[in-house]
């Protein structure tokens, strides 16, 4: 048959009425032996797939959770996928992954399709700092829970990793092990992760009685491996290098660390780099590279619960929670060599 074939076309080749189709799919056993045998072959020979998705709209219930992060080519949301599709297979329920690019408008853009689609609820990285994207979704009465982001300003659930505390512990291994001029290599200044980090770093040093001109920032627009290669090149032209380098995440580090090799620059002889993430591929670099480890599958599995919990309880039923998860610090070659 041409087009699609629906559940109105099995009714009619095989003789019987819609009910008694929808009966044969949904409680095959109030059928008898003769009908459902017919009836299938019918649906086997057309190829007729019923449409989960408007069963699920007009049972008020989808099997469906949505998963947006910054960006997928991030190992780091890659693990938080794994931890949330874990969580959400237990459960029996699916989950749509999708990436926003770090655009506010593109994450506008998705929050509107799950709306649309009426996802049983949405697992959320935000881009939009300022808050207006979530104050528009809200409307729609989604769950929803924040990951990699404190739910400052909201009463819905989060889960998060104290980034002020990960900063801190990077920096100041740094200045443990002797450095005195430092580099943050950070991402988009809108983003909290990448303030609070910077924050931590602040903190550090600080505490060591340090001033803050000591932590020289390198911004960037992305938060991926050419924009660490570019802040390498701009480290590489400064006229006092610092002999430390922290950087926002582990992409941006694994950039930062070929354009140091690619100019002869040691590491960690004649600079030190400390990462942030932990991601697979830290360990397995060229100089394996000390990093800020973040509980990345365990974030998304138990911000997947929360959300599972809240959909399950209905709003009134619910207790909201900040999680907030601690980071450790993973001591590797890059960061070895005391001054």
């Amino acid at each position: 048959m041409a087009g699609r074939v629906g559940i109105k076309d099995v009714a009619r080749h095989a003789g019987v009425s819609v009910g008694t189709v929808s009966n044969v799919i949904n409680r095959p056993e109030t059928v008898t032996e003769e009908t459902r045998l017919r009836v299938q072959s019918v649906i086997d020979r057309l190829g007729y797939v019923r449409s989960e998705s408007a069963r699920q709209l007009r049972a008020g219930r989808s099997r469906i959770i949505s998963l947006l992060v910054l960006d997928m080519g991030n190992p780091f949301f890659v693990d938080v996928a794994r931890g949330a599709e874990r969580a959400a297979r237990e459960a029996g329920i699916g989950v749509m992954v999708c990436n926003s690019g770090q655009n506010p408008a593109e994450e506008a853009e998705y929050l509107s399709l799950f709306a649309e689609h009426r996802v049983r609820g949405v697992l959320l990285t935000p881009a939009d700092a300022t808050g207006r994207n979530i104050d528009a979704f809200r409307r729609h009465r989604i769950p929803f829970v924040l990951v990699d982001r404190v739910a400052e300003g909201t009463t819905e659930c989060s889960v998060s990793v104290d980034d002020v505390a990960g900063g801190l512990l990077a920096v100041r291994h740094l200045v443990d092990t002797g450095h005195r001029s430092l580099a943050y290599v950070s991402g988009p200044p809108q983003l909290n992760q990448v303030k609070d980090r910077r924050e931590g770093a602040l903190l550090a040093l600080a505490q060591a009685g340090l001033p803050p001109e000591a932590l020289r920032e390198l911004p960037t627009d992305r938060l991926d491996v050419a924009a660490g290669r570019d802040a390498g090149a701009r480290l590489l032209g400064l006229a006092h290098r610092p002999t430390a380098v922290f950087c926002a995440n582990d992409l941006l580090a694994l950039g930062v660390l070929q354009a140091l090799y690619a100019a002869g620059v040691k590491v960690p002889q004649d600079m030190a780099l400390v990462g942030y993430d932990d991601i697979e591929f830290a360990a397995a670099s060229a100089v394996p590279l000390t990093s800020v480890r973040q509980p990345a599958v365990t974030m998304g599995a138990l911000a997947t619960e929360l959300l599972l919990e809240e959909t399950e309880a209905g709003a009134d039923g619910h207790t909201h929670q900040r999680v907030v998860l601690q980071p450790e610090l993973v001591v590797r070659g890059s960061s070895l060599v005391a001054r």
